[in-house]
């Protein structure tokens, strides 16, 4: 499979779940791929794993240098970005909202949001000089329709969700594709922090429940749809915010 041959991409969180699934098909499908995460031991195993067309950086998102070196990396080792995938993120534990310090609300933010600002200034002026680039960011279904007990990661997935749309008003006319994934629940880590109990198969169910297709979402399902608006099918998607939730949302 060749449909992004040739790209270069950088994905964030790549060390586990969603990103290093999203990591593994970008190479499936022919692209260079930088492997950023904070957990750089496990970024790094896998980059290994996959290849001479993975390389694995050391990145906190939060930090503006951070993330500049993971692009610098980028440019010496593959060249210029053509796609990056804003995957990286995290939760508050799932409870109610005057409980969440403020230390935790700065977090959340500062990895969910922040973090975009930090890679649109370093990739934006680089992909305009070229004319063209795929922006994917991470968004969440819980940014539209928002469970009790997650409000502060919530709304930063609904900055999130509406930053997209904003990037993609604004960068169009210089080529410059931006699109947003809405996962529901996955089979990651942060299971059970989005539960507020632990993973057990009867908590499991009740969350299951409120999905229409009867599952969680899996690394793939995601990775699927990041390949997809990476690639020439969606040269024309730009602005999209697409659930790929079972129909939670409907």
């Amino acid at each position: 499979m060749t449909r992004l041959n040739g790209k270069v991409a950088i994905v964030t969180g790549a060390a586990s779940g969603f990103g290093a699934c999203i990591a593994k098909c970008y190479i499936e499908e022919g692209a260079k791929v930088i492997l950023a995460d904070i957990n750089f031991k496990d970024a790094e195993k896998l980059a290994k794993e996959l290849g001479i067309n993975a390389h694995a950086v050391s990145c906190d998102v939060t930090s503006a240098d951070d993330i500049n070196f993971a692009v610098a990396t980028c440019v010496e080792k593959f060249g210029v970005p053509d796609i990056v995938v804003n995957n990286a993120g995290m939760t508050h534990k799932n409870q109610p909202l005057l409980d969440v310090n403020e230390a935790t609300f700065d977090k959340v933010y500062a990895v969910n949001v922040k973090s975009i600002f930090h890679m649109v200034h370093a990739v934006v002026p680089m992909m305009r000089e070229k004319g063209s680039g795929s922006i994917i960011n991470v968004g969440s279904v819980a940014g539209i329709r928002p469970r009790p007990g997650l409000t502060w990661y919530n709304s930063s997935k609904g900055a999130v969700n509406l930053m997209s749309k904003s990037l993609a008003v604004e960068l169009g006319p210089d080529g410059i594709r931006v699109n947003n994934i809405c996962p529901v629940m996955g089979e990651t880590a942060m299971l059970a922090d989005f539960m507020g109990v632990p993973d057990t198969p009867d908590n499991r169910s009740k969350f299951i429940s409120t999905i229409p297709l009867g599952r969680l979402s899996k690394p793939i399902d995601i990775a699927a749809v990041a390949v997809f608006l990476a690639s020439d099918e969606a040269q024309f998607l730009n602005g999209v915010e697409l659930p790929v939730d079972g129909g939670r949302i409907v």
